[in-house]
């Protein structure tokens, strides 16, 4: 792999400060450094890798400049996906179980279909939520997203598998992408029964203003997840990002309720100094920064008012490492990004945020 086409710790996420920046000639000089070593569109390109992630970033300016490299990674990414859901379908047909690479964020078909999403292009963007609709349907009496590897890639798998619900690797990561195609009126048959079928799920697992971050069979079978006390409220795993994804799911669904109720457990948790004091490092997808600019989006969506001083607070006195690196989601790209407040070009929309 060439580490300067990853948007998560590569040159690719550099570039994306400098264009929300206004610094193209900066920028010009990241996209360099992401592309020398060639731009993959082999089976490990992603949202945050290869084709996938440059497109994105590219999304980020239409500066005639930028056009033909815009058109060659958007082909890549078309060619991608195609294959991808062609497997993924394979898959379901031979009645296997998924591996959660297949369908999240970070590295499976919701991720690009949050590229499809921001490139326009929607006919195939409509054949990845009808991918998404049949992954939620029941299998064998288990959710259809329930997978056979481990959550810890240091760890051997749980016996009989897991259901996996931070919005980076599981299932609130499809739950917000079919939220935000619904509001923006990009529909397929069964897209609200889906997105219910979801929000059912998570309703079973909700610990107060919490929600483990997987579920194993051990877990279905006592009906209480082990963990006993909430994760650290980042956007990855935590309430950040998963009651986004639900507030989000509430407006597509006009559910006022909901929307108060996830609302509700987000302020919970950013109230909690229990809760808060497990952010310990300034990052997006781990850090206050994530939790920071997810809470922004929250915020400006919020039937009530919904106070951030706590998390800006706690993001000012985070400190960042000696060594910190220069990537998006745990470096200082992404940290600068949360600390501009600035959304000009929808930068945050890799989160599923927006």
């Amino acid at each position: 792999m060439t580490a300067g086409q990853s948007l998560s710790d590569g040159a690719a996420g550099v570039a994306l400060l400098h264009l929300e920046n206004g610094n193209l000639r900066a920028a010009h000089e990241a996209l360099h450094l992401a592309v020398d070593g060639g731009v993959s569109i082999a089976a490990g390109a992603s949202l945050f890798y290869g084709a996938p992630a440059l497109a994105f970033v590219l999304a980020a300016s239409d500066h005639p400049s930028l056009t033909h490299a815009r058109d060659i990674v958007a082909d890549g990414t078309s060619t991608v996906t195609r294959h991808r859901l062609h497997d993924a379908h394979r898959r379901i047909d031979a009645g296997r179980r998924p591996h959660f690479a297949e369908y999240d964020l970070i590295r499976g078909l919701t991720g690009l279909g949050v590229v499809l999403r921001r490139l326009g292009h929607h006919d195939l963007l409509r054949d990845v939520l009808d991918y998404l609709v049949r992954l939620t349907e029941p299998f064998d009496g288990l959710p259809g997203w329930w997978c056979t590897n481990s959550p810890d890639c240091h760890q051997p798998p749980p016996a009989g598998g897991h259901a996996n619900h931070g919005i980076a690797h599981g299932i609130t990561g499809p739950l917000a992408l079919l939220a935000l195609t619904q509001i923006d009126g990009i529909t397929v048959d069964g897209h609200t029964d889906a997105i219910t079928r979801i929000l059912r799920w998570l309703d079973m697992w909700q610990q107060t203003a919490w929600w483990p971050q997987t579920v194993t069979l051990t877990d279905l079978n006592h009906g209480i997840p082990a963990p006993r006390r909430p994760p650290r409220p980042s956007w990855c795993y935590g309430t950040p990002g998963i009651t986004r994804a639900q507030q989000l799911a509430a407006r597509a669904t006009d559910d006022r309720t909901r929307q108060h109720l996830a609302e509700t457990a987000f302020s919970h948790a950013i109230n909690d100094p229990r809760h808060l004091r497990q952010l310990t490092d300034r990052g997006l997808c781990h850090g206050t920064a994530g939790a920071l600019t997810t809470g922004r989006r929250i915020a400006a969506d919020a039937l009530t008012p919904i106070s951030l001083a706590p998390l800006v607070s706690l993001h000012k006195r985070t400190l960042a490492t000696k060594n910190s690196a220069a990537g998006f989601l745990d470096g200082t790209a992404g940290t600068s990004l949360a600390d501009a407040a600035s959304t000009l070009t929808s930068w945050d929309a890799c989160l599923l945020i927006n």
